[in-house]
Parts: C-alpha cells; sequence; structure tokens
C-alpha cells in the first residue's frame, strides 16, 4: 500500500512504538518537510535467538532523505535513542537533544566512529527550533532520566504533541513537570495528542521517586556487610539518591560496567550528580583497603544481561568481585518485557552463593518512569486534544489508552489506534488513514544489520529445538557407485553412543536408498538427486522413530570433483 498525503495536510506516522514496547519512532510530515521524533532500539523477546536489538525499517525515510529536516530527542533512553548509530548509517541528518541525552549520543556516535555524520544541536524546554514550514517546541515532563521532554510540532493546520514517557511526580528528583506549560498548550489548541500508553493497564498514579529514593536509604541503613547495586545506568536520579545514601552512612561507591562508569563521569561532569568533595566514589583497585561494611558496588546487570558486571558477578566469572555471605544485592529496577527469565537466573545464582537479595515491587526499591491512568487522563485534561493516537505500547495498551480518551470527551472516531507504517493525516477539520509503508522489524546481532531474516531466525529456532544431524558419503557418479558412507553425526538431536540401534537403521535404509538411486536413474544421477535421497529417506524415518524434526545437513564428496554442502531442513 503506497501514501496519500494532500498538499494541506498533516501525516502523522510511527516507523517503531505502536503494537510494542520499544524502538520508540516517529514523524510529523507536512509537504515537503518531515520532522523525526526520536530513534530507539528494541531490545529482543526470547524467541528471536542471538538477536542483540531489534530497529525500525528506515526504508521510507531514505526515499523521502530530502524532506527530513531534524531529529528531535524527547530523552536519552535507549528506546528513544538506541537506533541512532543505525539511522545515521543511512541518512546524514541534525540531531536536536537535551544536554543529558546529548552527552550520551555523543559516547555512541564517538565509539562507532559517527560522530562526523550529524550535528548534534543541545536544546532545552525553551527551545524553539524553526524549519521553513513547521517549528518544533518543547515542554518539561517528568520521567526516570534527566531532562524529560514532550515536543510539540507547529504546523499550518494545527498543533501536534507528543508528550514523549511522561508521568506525574509532585515530589520528584530533580525538576518537576510544567503543569502551567502543558495547559497553556491546551489553551492554545492541540490538533493531534500523541501520548505514552506503557502503563494504560495501571489504574492508579505511579509511585514517586522521592518514595523510592528513602526505601533505597532505609535498606542500605539496616545492611551491615557490602552492598551491591545494580540499577540503569541512565537513571541519573536515582543514582544521585544512592550517592546522598551513600554519604549518610559513611559508604564509599566503586563503579562496575562500562556504560554505569560513561554514565557517571558524565553525570559528574554536568553536575546531574553531586561529589563535591569528590570522596564518595573509589576505584575499583581500592576496594580492598576499605571495610566491606563500608562499600557500595554500583553495577549494570539489572536485566540479567548476559556480560554485564552482575551476571559476572553472579556466576562467578568477574576477575574481581565474588559474593561474600553477608552481601546484600539490590535490583533497583523492574524487567524490561523478555528479560524476565534472565533476570529471575541472576537473582537465583545470587541466593545460592549466599547473597541476601532485594528486589520486586514489595521492596519500593523502583518505580516505574510512566503514568498510570490517573496520569494519562490528567494529560488529556491538560491538552485538550481534538484527536488521539495513544502511542509507546503493545496493541492492548493503544486500545486501553483510546478507551480512557473517550471517557474524557474525545469522540471514539476522533481516537486511533494505529500499526506502525500506516499514516494518519489531518487537517483541522479532518482525521483520516493515507496508506501505509512498510515498516518491518530489522534484526541487528553481531554479524550486522538486516542480514538476518525469517529464515535464518526458522533455522536457529530448530537447532535449538531439534538438532542437527549430518550425513557425509562419498560417490562416484561418473560409475555410479557410493565409494564410503554413509557416516552420520548428531549434535542437539541424539546422544550417538546410546542411539546405535537407531543410527544403524538409519544407515541401512540410506545406504539401499542411494544403491537403488544410482542404480535406477541412469544418466540423471547427479548431487541434487542424492541430496534428495537422503532427505526423503531420513526425514519420515527419523520423524517415525522420534517424532522429532532435526536439520539435516548432507556433505557430499565426489572423487571428481571434491567437496559440496547443502543444508535444508527435515
Amino acid at each position: 500500500m503506497s501514501v496519500h498525503i494532500k498538499n494541506n495536510e498533516v501525516g502523522v506516522f510511527a516507523l517503531g512504538g505502536l503494537g510494542e514496547i520499544g524502538k520508540n519512532m516517529y514523524g510529523v510530515q507536512f509537504q515537503d518537510e518531515i520532522v523525526l521524533l526520536d530513534s530507539g532500539i528494541m531490545f529482543p523477546e526470547d524467541d528471536l535467538l542471538g538477536i542483540d536489538y531489534v530497529i525500525p525499517d528506515y526504508s521510507y525515510l531514505v526515499e523521502n532523505k530530502d524532506k527530513i529536516k531534524g531529529l528531535i530527542i524527547s530523552h536519552g533512553h535507549e528506546d528513544h535513542i538506541g537506533g541512532i548509530p543505525y539511522l545515521l548509517k543511512e541518512l546524514n541528518i541534525p540531531i536536536y537533544a537535551g544536554r543529558w541525552a546529548a552527552a550520551l549520543i555523543r559516547n555512541k556516535l564517538q565509539e562507532r566512529g559517527l560522530l562526523s555524520r550529524t550535528t548534534i544541536h543541545e536544546i532545552d524546554e525553551h527551545s524553539t527550533i524553526r524549519f521553513q514550514k513547521l517549528s518544533v517546541s518543547l515542554f518539561r515532563v517528568t520521567h526516570s532520566i534527566p531532562e524529560a521532554t514532550g515536543i510539540v510540532v507547529h504546523s499550518p493546520e494545527g498543533n501536534i504533541v507528543f508528550t514523549g514517557d511522561f508521568k506525574f511526580d509532585f515530589t520528584p528528583v530533580g525538576s518537576p513537570a510544567d503543569i502551567h506549560r502543558m495547559a497553556e498548550i491546551g489553551e492554545e489548541g492541540v490538533l493531534l495528542l500523541m501520548s505514552d500508553s506503557t502503563n494504560a493497564e495501571v489504574p492508579t498514579f505511579t509511585k514517586s521517586e522521592k518514595i523510592v529514593g528513602q526505601s533505597i536509604k532505609n535498606i542500605i541503613q539496616r545492611v551491615d556487610g557490602r552492598v551491591i547495586f545494580a540499577t540503569f545506568a541512565s537513571n541519573v536520579s536515582r543514582l544521585q539518591q544512592l550517592v546522598e545514601t551513600a554519604r549518610l552512612t559513611k559508604r564509599k561507591i566503586a563503579v562496575f560496567g562500562r556504560s554505569m562508569d560513561t554514565a557517571i563521569e558524565t553525570a559528574l561532569e554536568l553536575g546531574y550528580i553531586e561529589d563535591p568533595n569528590k570522596d564518595i566514589f573509589i576505584d575499583a583497585y581500592e576496594l580492598s583497603k576499605v571495610p566491606p561494611e563500608k562499600t557500595i558496588i554500583l553495577c549494570t546487570g539489572s536485566q540479567g544481561e548476559p556480560m554485564a558486571a552482575l551476571s559476572r558477578i553472579a556466576n562467578g566469572t568477574h576477575r574481581q568481585i565474588s559474593i561474600h555471605k553477608n552481601d546484600t544485592v539490590i535490583f533497583s529496577s523492574s524487567p524490561i518485557p523478555g528479560n524476565t527469565t534472565s533476570v529471575n537466573n541472576v537473582i537465583n545464582q545470587l541466593t545460592e552463593a549466599g547473597a541476601n537479595v532485594v528486589h520486586g515491587p514489595m521492596n519500593n526499591i523502583h518505580t516505574s518512569g510512566h503514568g498510570g491512568q490517573m496520569e494519562q487522563l490528567l494529560m488529556l485534561r491538560l491538552m485538550k486534544p481534538k484527536y488521539f493516537m495513544p502511542v509507546h505500547g503493545e496493541h492492548r495498551m493503544l486500545s486501553l489508552h483510546a478507551q480512557l480518551a473517550q471517557e474524557t470527551g474525545i469522540p471514539k472516531d476522533h481516537c486511533f489506534v494505529m500499526n506502525n507504517g500506516e499514516v494518519l493525516a489531518l487537517t483541522r477539520d479532518s482525521a483520516r488513514k493515507a496508506g501505509r509503508f512498510p515498516a518491518y522489524d530489522i534484526y541487528v546481532d553481531g554479524s550486522g544489520i538486516g542480514d538476518i531474516g525469517n529464515i535464518v531466525l526458522r533455522d536457529r529456532r530448530i537447532l535449538s529445538e531439534e538438532g542437527l544431524m549430518i550425513v557425509s558419503a562419498t560417490l562416484d557418479y561418473e560409475n555410479k557407485q557410493l565409494v564410503s558412507g554413509p557416516d552420520l553425526m548428531s549434535r542437539g538431536f541424539i546422544y550417538m553412543r546410546e542411539s546405535g540401534e537407531l543410527i544403524n537403521e538409519i544407515q541401512q535404509e540410506l545406504k539401499a536408498a542411494i544403491n537403488r538411486g544410482l542404480n535406477e536413474n541412469g544418466n540423471q544421477v547427479n548431487e541434487r538427486l542424492i541430496r534428495d535421497i537422503v532427505f526423503n529417506t531420513i526425514q519420515p524415518l527419523i520423524y517415525e522413530k522420534t517424532e522429532r524434526h532435526p536439520m539435516i545437513l548432507p556433505v557430499l564428496l565426489d572423487v571428481n570433483k571434491g567437496v559440496r554442502e547443502r543444508q535444508f531442513d527435515a
């Protein structure tokens, strides 16, 4: 399906963030200008074997690259900035971001040698970015990271408001949300509100960050031994509260994990974390000089990432830190969807090693950065939009949020639950779906971007669930002879030493089938024929005996031509 936006219409679309948690990326298009809002990644679900990240399909942007005026960043979380390095490999566009997000983006691009591909402009809640036909302003919201903002795209047809991630925390750590500015924007008139739907299933207000800070302080004050504290490196308000608790309890903080180390260094440099006497943080090698009961180890790995510091501490592979019986490990986070199993595995390993592990909502050591239904209703009341498009959430969350909007008086036919790639075209008096462009998931793993398709994932899934059987044989195609074999090798399918009877039966059936094929097909004997015989013989026999479908890999040696390999599924 193609996209048809009329000359007097404003097009609004998502490349990611609809029907999912992550890879948030939205666009506003008017005539020959496109403004992009955020560029995130999504962490893979368990069935995406070997995948590191999921990013949006940028093909629509590449096709319209001359129209793109800039990328505006609402805040510095990975699901909003993590895709920038991959986007910049496709497009050279300027980036507009707050100080903290800009610092995180610079670090990310510098590591990949991409800093020269863009210009990063630092903006704040008072900034206005003007293009020829569109302009952008911002307003301060509360989230679990400094300088989170909502974004207003001013168009000739009306204002498009994107809330970014938000909650209404009336006792925040850091600057409070600018509720007065939100009310002003609502009074000025909002054509379309695009609002965060993450906690649309939570009927209450989200608890304050101050409550979490008090809980962390109370827990650490009661601990006699060493504290190991794991949280998101980007949650600077949480880190600042940990520093205040360390000062109160006269503990020193040692930082482990590259992303955490970078976050602390940047936050100290920009003044988001205060250590005026420079006496709270110590280097890792100084830990042995400080009594354990006077230390806090601050580390990455709250999501169970295999290579993060906490995971290596838990499984005993960390070079410097091992678990002591009197350690208390605090998980100041909740698992991102898809990470629950990994987090539970780390908790189990830590508990088995003798640590006291503090985690879960009952301990008040984490709070969401996203508002519940009461906050979503408050945002709707403040903005009073003519049309509503819920974003940043799985489909049931988007639908619930749309129902909330209707409760505030927005007509049902003015609420649009959209999919990635669909375009909503608006004028000051109308709204319609104006087509769709491809918005597939693009997979990133260690070998590259976008080269991991459904076939590769299917093969990985078969290998993980069913295993592999390798069939090797040497043939003389010219003289129609089976010289040696077939020999079998199994990986992840059967245990060869205990399956002699089955292996012998497969070999005898296969040998007979190959010899028949060689004798009965005259001049038609070739490698493809033998390969088909291997497949057609093994597949039903293995399923009859084991009810399994392993991947079959024939390795056929032609004494005249050499080795050829073919791979396909049984």
